[in-house]
């Protein structure tokens, strides 16, 4: 019974990082680059331009290993694309999207007053009107049909909920 709870944990795709609980680290190289990073559309064109997509299945690393790695995968960047997008205190949330794959995908939202942006992996776009257009237009670029999505605060708590 062991094995098979521990076979499906593995299984199970990416693991959640929680932004909202992380500790920012004491490192002045670290604190600058957030600092610089104003808007959603910074925040993409930096994740674009220093990190790669490596796939990471049963860790998470925090935004600061993922600064000090320069590889990450989707929880991974939409994490720091949050905490980044928070530290100049933009409304975010993160959406996990479920398909019929054992994975599931995270993409990081922000509330730009006018409508939604997004960092899907490293890249910025922007123009959306509800978490579900959001989720459509992911899962159109990757060839997928959603079944179920979670959007979450920055703190971890569940705001949306959709099965389809």
């Amino acid at each position: 019974m062991i094995l098979l709870i521990l076979t499906i944990f593995l299984l199970s795709g990416c693991v959640r990082f929680n932004p909202g609980d992380y500790v920012v680290p004491d490192d002045g190289g670290f604190i600058a680059v957030i600092d610089t990073l104003y808007t959603p559309y910074d925040i993409g064109n930096y994740m674009e331009e220093n990190f790669t997509y490596e796939i990471h299945d049963f860790t998470a690393q925090t935004p600061y290993e993922l600064y000090l790695s320069k590889k990450g995968d989707c929880d991974e960047f939409s994490a720091f694309g949050v905490f980044a997008a928070n530290f100049h205190n933009y409304i975010t949330y993160q959406i996990e999207v479920f398909d019929n794959t054992f994975y599931q995908h995270y993409v990081a939202v922000y509330d730009e007053d006018i409508w939604l942006s997004i960092t899907d992996n490293r890249y910025y776009s922007f123009g959306y009107d509800s978490f579900e257009e959001i989720v459509d237009y992911v899962c159109y670029i990757r060839n997928k049909i959603w079944t179920r999505y979670i959007v979450y605060d920055f703190w971890n708590n569940i705001i949306e909920e959709v099965n389809k």
